[in-house]
C-alpha cells in the first residue's frame, strides 16, 4: 500500500521533469531531433517513464505547444486594455515580445509547421491558427466598438496579422531589429490598416 503512495507522488514529479526536458530539447534541437529517449535521459528518468505520460513524441510536443500557448495567453490577459485599438494592439505586441524575450526560442519551436508533426497522427490545430483566431476576436471587438472596419472578414484578417507577426519575428531575430521600432511600426501599420471607414 505504501508503494502505491510513493508511486503516485513520483508520477507528477516525473511529468514535470519530462515537460521541462522536452521543452529544452524541442527549443534546442527541433521536433525531429528531440527523441523520446533523449527527453527521458535529459530529465534523469528511464526511457519507459516517457511512455507512462505520453503515447508518443507527437503527444509530448502538442503538450509543449499547449503549455506555451497557455503561458502566452496569461501574459496577454494581463496586458490587455480596454483603450483604443492602437493601445490594444501595442499592449498585445509588447506582451508577445516580453514572453518571447523571457522564454527564448519557445515560440519559434512551438510554431513548428503542423505538417511536420501531423504526418504521424490526426491533424492538430496549429498554434499560429489559434493565435489568428484570437486576433480575429480582437478585430471583431474593435469593429463592434467602431474602432475598426466592419467590412473586413475578421477571421481572414486575424490570420493575416499572425502571418505578418511571425514573419516580422523571423526577420527581427536574423537582423537584430530594435524591438521598440518593431512594436511602433507594427502598431501604426495595423491600426491604419484596420481603421474604420
Amino acid at each position: 500500500m505504501s508503494g502505491a503512495v510513493i508511486s503516485i507522488k513520483k508520477r507528477p514529479d516525473s511529468l514535470s521533469r519530462l515537460k521541462a526536458s522536452a521543452r529544452k530539447l524541442f527549443v534546442e534541437r527541433g521536433y525531429h531531433a528531440a527523441r523520446p529517449q533523449d527527453i527521458a535521459r535529459e530529465a534523469g528518468l528511464g526511457h519507459g517513464t516517457f511512455y507512462l505520460h505520453y503515447p508518443d513524441k507527437r503527444a509530448c510536443f502538442l503538450a509543449f505547444v499547449e503549455d506555451a500557448r497557455q503561458e502566452l495567453n496569461a501574459r496577454l490577459a494581463d496586458a490587455r486594455t480596454e483603450g483604443t485599438l492602437e493601445e490594444r494592439i501595442a499592449a498585445t505586441l509588447n506582451a508577445i515580445y516580453d514572453y518571447s524575450d523571457s522564454h527564448p526560442g519557445v515560440l519559434r519551436a512551438a510554431m513548428t509547421d503542423e505538417m511536420v508533426i501531423d504526418a504521424e497522427g490526426a491533424q492538430a490545430t496549429p498554434l499560429l491558427v489559434r493565435w489568428g483566431e484570437e486576433w480575429a476576436d480582437l478585430v471583431r471587438d474593435a469593429a463592434d466598438k467602431g474602432q475598426a472596419c466592419k467590412s473586413y472578414n475578421a477571421a481572414i484578417i486575424g490570420q493575416a496579422i499572425v502571418g505578418a507577426l511571425h514573419q516580422t519575428g523571423c526577420e527581427a531575430s536574423r537582423g537584430q531589429l530594435c524591438r521598440k521600432a518593431m512594436v511602433d511600426n507594427l502598431t501604426r501599420f495595423l491600426t491604419k490598416a484596420l481603421k474604420a471607414n
